[in-house]
């Protein structure tokens, strides 16, 4: 008689706990992983990959929240954007460039200027342009200008795909059209002197590094972050040479609403806004990378002092800067005549 007494008993413990289990602990641990998929521009794979993921997942682990798990893809920032306008599933895209966001909005992928909504304009992270030299500077390389210098060679990567390049494309021009006494013509001259140099080309900073540590040339333009993620490690295998004037390169994040489903919303939504944490922001500074918040930046005494520092802002943003000096100074003078002479 006992055991019968216990079975209705037993089958109302099983309902109870039946009806409990989707906010008992054990059960969330057990859910589903909701994937979050990022495409980033090259220079970006390690910061992600061993510090930003890793960070946002503990912080969900602690909270007892449901897990995630990162897909992570990266290459040049332009090559980047041209996957995600052939549809790759990217959730989140952090590219080198606004004018690559500018493509994607262009393309229909995502609103016009729908990043600028987020904090800081969508800007995550900052990191000023340098130039490698071999060990010991035995070419006495000081700033661009010795860089168009007669049997200087010079590692840089493609403009046709990758955002570094862009960027280093402004800060050759900028360090010419801002020294005393320059002027557009004075930027356009440096720029042209620059590329008659240049030796090698790759598609992105990460690969035109290489190319750089292989052997190609006397000098490698681009950014201060990899240099000193490296240095840190004891792997840079060359001298960072920072010039007097150069540009800060400002990094720019977009959400791409059509690849969000409404269950995995929430945590896409909260790791974006993640990214502009105290906590995110010093795993940046501690990659190499500039914070926005000037409070972090001082944690990294490595980074080095920029005497003149100008951003895209100076040129009048990306749009005019891509017309001006990307595509008129340098595609269509130096490239085209420049170059060739």
């Amino acid at each position: 008689m006992r055991s019968r007494a216990a079975l209705p008993v037993f089958f109302l413990l099983a309902l109870l706990a039946w009806a409990a289990w989707p906010w008992l602990p054990i059960s969330r641990s057990a859910a589903r992983p909701t994937t979050i998929v990022l495409y980033g521009f090259s220079v970006l794979g390690e910061t992600m990959n061993e510090g930003i993921f890793p960070a946002f997942q503990k912080l969900l682990a602690e909270e007892g929240s449901a897990p995630v798990e990162f897909i992570g893809s990266f290459a040049g920032s332009g090559t980047v954007t041209n996957q995600v306008i052939l549809g790759v599933p990217a959730q989140l895209v952090l590219l080198s460039l606004e004018s690559d966001a500018d493509r994607l909005a262009q393309a229909g992928v995502v609103a016009p200027e729908a990043w600028r909504r987020l904090p800081e304009g969508g800007v995550v992270n900052r990191t000023p342009f340098v130039i490698l030299v071999r060990p010991g500077n035995p070419k006495r390389i000081r700033d661009f200008e010795d860089l168009a210098r007669p049997g200087i060679g010079v590692v840089h990567a493609d403009p046709l795909t990758s955002g570094a390049a862009n960027w280093a494309i402004l800060a050759e021009y900028g360090a010419g059209a801002r020294a005393e006494g320059g002027g557009p013509a004075a930027g356009e001259r440096l720029l042209a002197g620059i590329w008659r140099n240049v030796v090698a080309q790759a598609s992105s900073a990460r690969a035109a590094r290489t190319q750089f540590e292989n052997g190609f040339g006397d000098a490698l333009v681009t950014y201060e972050q990899e240099a000193l993620w490296d240095r840190a490690r004891g792997k840079l295998r060359a001298d960072i040479v920072y010039p007097r004037r150069t540009i800060f390169s400002e990094h720019t994040l977009v959400v791409v609403e059509r690849n969000i489903g409404a269950r995995e919303r929430p945590v896409v939504e909260r790791f974006a806004r993640f990214l502009w944490s105290d906590q995110a922001q010093q795993i940046f500074v501690a990659h190499g990378f500039r914070s926005v918040d000037e409070r972090w930046n001082a944690s990294n005494p490595a980074f080095g002092v920029i005497e003149e520092p100008f951003y895209v802002s100076d040129f009048g943003g990306w749009a005019r800067a891509r017309a001006e000096i990307v595509d008129r100074a340098w595609r269509e003078h130096v490239l085209k005549i420049g170059v060739k002479q």
